[in-house]
């Protein structure tokens, strides 16, 4: 008696001694597919978080530009660019991570320390030059 066929067919209710939730299931292929997926859609955010922000500065350049009273008012599109490319640098950051989540060799650990390591000097950099650029923005009257 199937309680539950799911995409294989596998559960059964009452299964006996040897039976039960297969191996398969949980066998490293299967979940590397599915991480592999999350990776994806994961970098495709970041990517998408970093295009969005690009383009809401590139409008905001365009404008302060073509202002009347453009007098340099390019720090407040830095500082909202800055924040977009931080958020989405954090989300590549977090697709790295989870791309060695299942059993990962040496040599995927070492890419992923090196690519942390810049990415995460990236943000942290992009973040002093946010905070720097927001108190001379608080500082001007």
């Amino acid at each position: 008696m199937r309680a539950w066929a799911g995409i294989d067919g596998w559960a059964r209710a009452g299964a006996a001694a040897g039976e039960g939730f297969p191996a398969s299931v949980l066998a490293e292929d299967v979940l590397r597919r599915y991480v592999d997926l999350l990776v994806r859609l994961v970098e495709a955010t970041g990517a998408l978080i970093i295009f969005v922000g690009a383009a809401i500065a590139a409008v905001a350049f365009v404008r302060t530009l073509f202002s009347r009273h453009c007098n340099g008012e390019f720090v407040p599109i830095r500082l909202r660019l800055g924040r977009y490319l931080a958020l989405g640098l954090e989300f590549q950051l977090a697709s790295d991570v989870l791309s060695t989540a299942i059993a990962p060799t040496f040599e995927e650990i070492g890419k992923l320390a090196a690519v942390a390591t810049i990415r995460t000097l990236l943000n942290y950099f992009l973040g002093k030059e946010i905070e720097k650029e927001r108190s001379e923005l608080g500082s001007t009257p």
